[in-house]
C-alpha cells in the first residue's frame, strides 16, 4: 500500500490531497486566516490519524470476528512542549457500542492495540527524511 499526503498552502489558501495507491481524496482543511499555514496543525493532525487507524481497525477486526459495531469513539490526547520537540504523554481512550459482551469488546480492543499499523509505527519508531532535490 503506498500513502501519499501533500498540502499546496499560500495567503488563505489550502488544499490537501490525501492518496492511497493513487485512489486521491481532498480534505477540506482551511488555512490560517492571518496568512500562511493550515489552520489545523500537524500535532492534531498526527493524533487524529492516531485515532482514525484504531477505528478503521476496530470495524475491520470486528467484522472478521462477526461482532458487529454500532459505534466508535476514539479520544486520542498528549502534549507538545517547545517547538521542535517530539509529542510525550500520547494516550487514547475507546468507546464503542455492540451488543457484543463486554469481555469480547475488551478483548477486541486489546487485539487492536496490538496491530494497530499506526500506533506500532509511532512505537517502533521510524526514520524520517528529507528527499534530496533531483
Amino acid at each position: 500500500m503506498n500513502i501519499t499526503a501533500t498540502i499546496k498552502n499560500s495567503h488563505q489558501s489550502n488544499e490537501v490531497i490525501v492518496s492511497t495507491n493513487e485512489y486521491k481524496k481532498t480534505i477540506p482543511i482551511p488555512a490560517k486566516e492571518q496568512g500562511g499555514g493550515s489552520a489545523v496543525n500537524g500535532g492534531e493532525l498526527l493524533f487524529l490519524a492516531l485515532a482514525t487507524c484504531f477505528c478503521n481497525d476496530i470495524y475491520r477486526e470486528a467484522a472478521q470476528r462477526q461482532i458487529t459495531i454500532q459505534s466508535v469513539e476514539v479520544q486520542v490526547s498528549g502534549q507538545f512542549g517547545k517547538e521542535g520537540e517530539p509529542a510525550s504523554g500520547i494516550q487514547y481512550e475507546v468507546k464503542i457500542q455492540s451488543s457484543a459482551s463486554s469481555k469480547e469488546i475488551e478483548d477486541l480492543i486489546k487485539y487492536v492495540d496490538s496491530i494497530a499499523e499506526i500506533h506500532n509505527t509511532l512505537r517502533k519508531g521510524v526514520t524520517v527524511s528529507l528527499k534530496p532535490k533531483d
